[in-house]
C-alpha cells in the first residue's frame, strides 16, 4: 500500500502553512491563559471545591475541541479539493496510489498535522497548570491525551472526507463551514424547536428521552461524553455531567460518545471514498 507515502507528503506540505502556526501561537496564549485564570481565580473558574486536576481537565476540554474544529477547517479543507482544482490530483493518481490509498493518506497526514498542533497548546497550557497547581495525574493526561487525539482525526476525517466530495475548495470551504454552524452552533437548538412544535409551541417540564440522543449526535458533545466515560471519577469531582440523568434507555451513558465518533470517523470516510472514487477527474 502506498498511502504512507501520500501521508508523509501531505504531513510535510500542511505542516508549512502559515495560518496552522498562527491558530497554534493563538491556541497556545488561550490555554495557558486560561490554566492561570482557573488556577489562580478561582472564585470565578475553580469551582465550588477549588482548583484541581480534574477541574483543569474537563475546563480545558471546551476550548481544545473548538481550536480543534476551527484548525481542522483550515489545514484540512483544501486536502483533495485543492489538488482537484489545480489539477495535480491527476499526477498523484498517475503514481502508484488509488484514490482509496490516497483518500485515507490525505485524512492520516492532515490528523498528524492537527495532533502536533493540539500537543503542542497543550503541552504548554497544562504545563502551566500543573505548575501552579503542584500536581499531576499523568494517568488521567494520558487518558484524555488519548481521547483529544482521537476527536483530532474524526474531524479532520470529516472534513477531508468533505473536501473529496468536490472538486471546488469554494464549495469545500462552504461544506466545512456549514458543517460546523449546523452541528457546532446550532444543532442544541433544532431537537428543542421540534419539541416546541410538537408540544403545541411550548417547552413540557421534562424533555422526551430522545432528546439526549440527539443532543449527542455533534462531534464535540461526543468528544466530551466519551472524556467522561473514559475519566468518570474526574467526571464527577469536577462536576462534569452528560445530561443523561434520569433517562432509561440504553444509550443513556457517556458510551454512546465512542459510539458516536465512530460514526463520525466511518461514515464521512465511506461518503467521501463513493464520492471521490466516482468522480471524472
Amino acid at each position: 500500500m502506498s498511502w504512507p507515502a501520500v501521508a508523509k507528503k501531505d504531513f510535510r506540505d500542511a505542516v508549512q502553512s502559515r495560518a496552522l502556526w498562527a491558530l497554534v501561537g493563538v491556541f497556545v496564549v488561550v490555554s495557558t491563559l486560561m490554566s492561570y485564570a482557573y488556577v489562580e481565580l478561582p472564585d470565578f473558574f475553580g469551582g465550588p471545591t477549588g482548583p484541581s486536576v480534574a477541574g483543569l481537565i474537563f475546563f480545558m476540554a471546551g476550548s481544545v475541541s473548538l481550536f480543534i474544529t476551527l484548525t481542522a477547517i483550515v489545514v484540512c479543507y483544501k486536502a483533495i479539493a485543492g489538488e482537484r482544482e489545480l489539477g495535480s490530483i491527476k499526477l498523484l493518481l498517475a503514481l502508484p496510489h488509488t484514490r482509496g490509498e490516497v483518500l485515507l493518506g490525505k485524512v492520516i497526514g492532515r490528523a498528524a498535522v492537527l495532533a502536533v498542533a493540539v500537543a503542542i497548546g497543550l503541552g504548554v497550557g497544562f504545563g502551566v497548570g500543573f505548575a501552579l497547581l503542584g500536581t499531576i495525574d499523568v494517568v488521567s493526561l494520558v487518558l484524555f491525551l488519548i481521547v483529544t487525539l482521537l476527536f483530532t482525526a474524526v474531524f479532520a476525517a470529516i472534513v477531508v472526507s468533505l473536501s473529496a466530495t468536490t472538486g471546488s475548495t469554494a464549495r469545500a470551504t462552504t461544506l466545512a463551514l456549514g458543517f460546523f454552524v449546523v452541528f457546532e452552533l446550532l444543532w442544541d437548538f433544532a431537537p428543542l424547536a421540534v419539541v416546541y412544535v410538537t408540544n403545541g409551541f411550548s417547552l413540557p417540564q421534562q424533555m422526551p428521552d430522545w432528546v439526549f440522543l440527539v443532543s449527542q449526535l455533534p462531534p464535540t458533545s461526543a468528544y466530551f461524553s466519551t472524556l467522561v466515560a473514559v475519566l468518570p471519577d474526574l467526571a464527577s469531582e469536577a462536576g462534569a455531567e452528560t445530561g443523561a440523568g434520569g433517562i432509561d434507555a440504553v444509550y443513556a451513558t457517556p458510551e454512546i460518545g465512542i459510539v458516536v465518533l465512530a460514526f463520525w470517523l466511518v461514515v464521512p470516510l465511506a461518503v467521501g471514498y463513493y464520492r471521490f472514487t466516482s468522480a471524472d477527474l
